[in-house]
């Protein structure tokens, strides 16, 4: 298990990430899988002393990672940075007529792990984006997703990222309740569909589950 004594955790992404987190309080993890991941290991671990830390803001893309990230990460100096991006630079193609492309989003998701590299010796937690067919006009957004999940997995292996792989876990998910009962848009998970990235969150770094 990787994580260590008096560690500094930090997610970082969007809605599903941020999960409605006091952003007046530095320290407020919001309702999602950030909270639940974070209350499993310090259960587990207590003897630890590990910080967990969350900087999801809801309609993030990779730019706006970029855009902000020596204040919500750098600075923050962690020992491990969880990064949770991906399905903004999806979903802007179809409601705003505003796309990313596969390999811009390649490029801005390598930049932050380049600064990353560069500014901090953190480990690295991936965590692919993934959507389900609720409404059906999502099964649409995997022309442009797919691209983007491959991209994430490289960029794991290439810098050696523990990696949580969600978009396989809903689709086994969905053969055992409804895909709403997992993310009721598709997108963003109910608290069971949270439980479940959490589950895998831990599995990635190693936690018993």
């Amino acid at each position: 298990m990787p994580i260590k004594r008096g560690d500094v955790v930090l997610f970082i992404g969007d809605s599903i990430t941020d999960a409605k987190r006091d952003k007046n309080k530095p320290d407020h993890l919001g309702s999602g899988y950030a909270l639940m991941a974070a209350a499993q290991f310090a259960s587990l671990y207590p003897e630890l002393g590990v910080t967990f830390l969350n900087r999801g803001i809801s309609g993030n893309r990779v730019i706006d990672l970029l855009g902000r990230w020596q204040e919500d990460c750098i600075d923050l100096k962690p020992d491990w940075v969880s990064i949770y991006i991906g399905i903004n630079d999806c979903w802007r193609r179809y409601d705003r007529g505003d796309p990313t492309s596969a390999e811009e989003f390649a490029a801005g998701y390598r930049r932050l792990l380049e600064w990353t590299a560069r500014e901090l010796e953190a480990g690295l937690i991936l965590i692919e984006p993934f959507v389900l067919p609720v409404p059906e006009d999502r099964r649409a957004w995997r022309e442009d997703l797919d691209p983007k999940i491959h991209a994430v997995r490289s960029l794991a292996h290439e810098f050696g990222a523990n990696y949580a792989a969600l978009d396989g876990l809903f689709a086994q998910a969905c053969a055992e309740a409804p895909a709403a009962y997992w993310a009721q848009d598709g997108v963003h998970p109910t608290p069971a569909g949270h439980a479940r990235i959490a589950q895998a969150w831990l599995r990635a770094m190693g936690v018993p589950v």
